[in-house]
């Protein structure tokens, strides 16, 4: 007879606490599409062969929490259609290739994400990024930016109203 307990700590059974720290690019690949919570710990995802890093396949998502120094080699973010996510937290010098730089191909995307109510970027991450997109956020309540955060990027907020509000 097998203890049934343990399948709360399988990753193919939903649940509320499905937390994971990550640092490269294959762990990020292998996840599981229902985890709650990816953290990217300090200095991770620096491979060049990552260019687009597409969160939409985790539908259960609920925050996303980057570290300092990480993903510089990403040109595109898509935090687009995650129903859950309340909760997006970059730490500083994330996202940036070249610092002082404006690349209009590199590109900040999130959109569709009727829960998210906060969004926190420290310094200098995607200073270099030429777009930063955020649309269809009606809940989100707070936009934390610190100094040369998209540096020379016009930030572009945008959400639908339907007649019933």
């Amino acid at each position: 007879m097998l203890d049934v307990g343990v399948l709360a700590n399988h990753l193919l059974v939903p649940s509320d606490s499905k937390r994971v720290t990550v640092c490269t690019v294959s762990e990020i690949m292998v996840l599981s599409n229902i985890v709650t919570h990816i953290t990217v710990s300090n200095r991770c995802g620096n491979d060049e062969s990552l260019t687009v890093l597409d969160m939409s396949r985790f539908a259960y998502l609920r925050e996303f929490v980057v570290g300092n120094d990480c993903f510089k080699y990403v040109d595109e973010l898509k935090l687009i259609g995650l129903n859950r996510l309340t909760k997006v937290v970059i730490g500083g010098n994330s996202f940036v290739w070249k610092y002082n730089g404006n690349d209009p191909n590199r590109h900040f995307y999130l959109k569709n994400c009727p829960k998210i109510k906060e969004l926190k970027v420290d310094g200098f991450s995607f200073s270099d990024y030429g777009v930063c997109e955020i649309e269809d956020v009606n809940a989100l309540e707070m936009i934390e930016m610190s100094g040369a955060t998209f540096q020379f990027t016009s930030l572009e907020l945008r959400s639908v109203v339907t007649e019933n509000e």
